[in-house]
């Protein structure tokens, strides 16, 4: 799948990940492998890059139009901002359907020059990553994306299904 700003890039075989527990802006937390048996779509966003604010009501909108038993989007915002300031931001955005997480300390994500170990690399921004029903990543988009359209949504079939 491509786009003008934005392409797939499949992984030849996606390694299971590691427990990566993810903490929601409303304090609760959740680990990635508890939404195995259904597609996931990881995206890391941040208030500051201004494609991550056109994408973000995107995903709001896919998840008002899928099933979450069939599909969990896992918003997770790397600013390290308080999450208050978020949750302020997401309103000003609309944003009301999705659970938004958050990383402030990068311990699920890192640039790619950061020298430290994380499940996923940030290559740019925004960026999202593709888990199947296994919970095996199969790859990432980085760049923003129109997540309602047919592309998209096909591509996301093809990973809810295997």
């Amino acid at each position: 799948m491509r786009s003008e700003t934005a392409q797939f890039v499949e992984f030849r075989r996606g390694a299971e990940l590691p427990p990566v527990r993810v903490r929601r802006i409303d304090g609760t937390s959740v680990d990635l492998s508890s939404f195995r048996g259904k597609g996931v779509l990881v995206n890391f966003w941040a208030t500051w890059c201004a494609p991550c604010r056109r994408e973000l009501p995107q995903l709001e909108k896919l998840r008002r139009t899928i099933d979450s038993n069939l599909l969990e989007i896992v918003p997770v915002s790397i600013d390290r901002t308080p999450t208050a300031d978020l949750g302020a931001f997401l309103k000003l955005l609309n944003i009301r359907a999705l659970r938004v997480y958050h990383d402030p300390q990068g311990h699920i994500a890192r640039g790619a020059n950061e020298g430290v170990d994380a499940p996923f690399v940030l290559y740019g921004m925004p960026i999202s990553y593709i888990l199947d029903r296994q919970g095996r990543s199969a790859g990432y988009v980085t760049g923003e994306l129109d997540w309602t359209g047919s592309d998209a949504l096909a591509l996301l079939e093809h990973y809810r299904r295997t």
